[in-house]
Order: C-alpha cells, then sequence, then structure tokens
C-alpha cells in the first residue's frame, strides 16, 4: 500500500485544504536524492498539522515541530493528542518570515503546498530559510506550480482562477532552480523536479465535494490541467551555505 493511503480517514472536505498533502509528501520523501536526517524535523507551514502527522509516523524523526501561521496550535494539539503523538509533535504559531528558533536547530526543514505563498522574494530562502537548518541538513519543498508560462486566454483563466495576486505565487520548475541557484552558493546540492502524483492528488481533492474542489474541478477542465503541475524542491546545506551572520 501506498504510504499515503494509511491517511485516507483525512481524504475528507474535513480536513484536506487542496490537493491531497499525503500524495505530495510520500512522493517528496520517497524522491529524496540526499541522506536526509530527519531528527529534528520543522514542519513549516502545516495547516492543520497533517503533514506533520505523517512525518511522526512515516520518517525516523524524533521530534517534528508542527508550525502554522493561520491554524491555531491549540487545534493542531488536540489532533496531535488524539494519536498519541504529543511526545513527538510540537505545534507552534508563528510566522515562517520570523521565525524563532535557532539558527541551525533543524536537521531537516519540510513544506507541503505554503512555501510558494511567502517564498518567492529573493532573499527570503537564503536569509530566512536557509539560517535555521545545520550544516549537511535538507530543506524539501512541494508547492503547486507551472508546466510552462500561461498565455493569451489560458493566462486570464489563471488569473481569475487564482484570484489575483495569488496567481504570482505559481512558478515553473526552471525558475524556482534558477532562483535556488542564486540563493545558495552550493549548486550541487539543489534538485528540482516535477511531481507524478498530480492526478492523483487533484482527484482525492475533487472528491471530497469541498466547495473549492468543485470549482477548481471546473477551472481545470476548461484548460488550466495544462499548465498546471506540482514542483518538488531538495536543498541540501553544505558548509559554504552559511547563514548571512555566520559569513
Amino acid at each position: 500500500m501506498n504510504r499515503a493511503d494509511r491517511y485516507r480517514k483525512y481524504f475528507t472536505k474535513d480536513y484536506l485544504m487542496g490537493p491531497n498533502s499525503f500524495r505530495l509528501l510520500d512522493e517528496l520523501i520517497r524522491k529524496n536524492p540526499y541522506n536526509t536526517c530527519y531528527d529534528r524535523t520543522l514542519d513549516l507551514g502545516c495547516g492543520m498539522a497533517l503533514t506533520s502527522i505523517f512525518l511522526a509516523n512515516e520518517t525516523s524523526a524524533k521530534s517534528v515541530y508542527a508550525f502554522d501561521l493561520w491554524v491555531d496550535a491549540t487545534d493542531n494539539l488536540k489532533r496531535i493528542r488524539d494519536l498519541s503523538l504529543e511526545d513527538r509533535i510540537i505545534p507552534i504559531h508563528g510566522d515562517a518570515l520570523n521565525m524563532p528558533f535557532a539558527q541551525g536547530w533543524f536537521d531537516a526543514i519540510v513544506s507541503v503546498d505554503s512555501y510558494h505563498y511567502f517564498g518567492c522574494k529573493e532573499g527570503i530562502f537564503a536569509d530566512r530559510i536557509l539560517p535555521f537548518v545545520r550544516s549537511g541538513g535538507s530543506i524539501m519543498i512541494a508547492i503547486p506550480g507551472l508546466r510552462e508560462k500561461p498565455q493569451g486566454e489560458i493566462r486570464t483563466l489563471f488569473e481569475t482562477w487564482a484570484e489575483g495576486d495569488d496567481s504570482l505565487c505559481f512558478k515553473t520548475v526552471d525558475w524556482w532552480k534558477s532562483m535556488l541557484e542564486k540563493e545558495c552558493r552550493d549548486r550541487r546540492c539543489i534538485s528540482v523536479m516535477e511531481a507524478e502524483c498530480y492526478d492523483e492528488a487533484w482527484d482525492d481533492w475533487f472528491n471530497t465535494g469541498h466547495e473549492y474542489a468543485i470549482r477548481d474541478r471546473e477551472y481545470l477542465s476548461r484548460g488550466l490541467n495544462r499548465i498546471l503541475n506540482f514542483v518538488l524542491i531538495y536543498v541540501m546545506k553544505s558548509r559554504s551555505n552559511k547563514a548571512p551572520a555566520e559569513a
């Protein structure tokens, strides 16, 4: 059985907030090209902490920090306690651009379906994210993206679906790779690829019957399906990728 399928009880409109994050995280972990230690893991933008639960159950993580701005940490704690995982998952409310952790604290930083909302601007990765993972640690990101830049009528449809400024958060594999190569000194430690679970992740979301899922299905059927994808990003922090304060 696919690891994501172990969590089918969460594949409902009460839990999923978009295309199935379990599918994305499962593939993100499975395709990781680096030898990642998960002992102390930050789940950045964890939402309802479902990805934190997956990380605690399906990796060697000893502690997972479930960090989110929009979902209350106390609500996440209830879900964590229901699964008797409060000794391994720490729910925290906070802003990804102003994290309260010591630099170099984490072995791994994982972010699913959230990083694109705050990480597209130059300097964010180098100054606000990379410093918090130790040398030799990994950053792993799964986000929605574009196969190609939309043009003409598809661009209008895309911008309507994404509701204005959110459309600026969707980038191609090449865009993310180029941006990260500017942010990191060691380009050998960067890998960016397109995910394979596109259809499954969307179908699970459509099948919830959520009103936003119904809307998404309509827009994708009108042509957006041809240009959208999911992007998997891997960065291993080498000794040359030091935080600005350490340089």
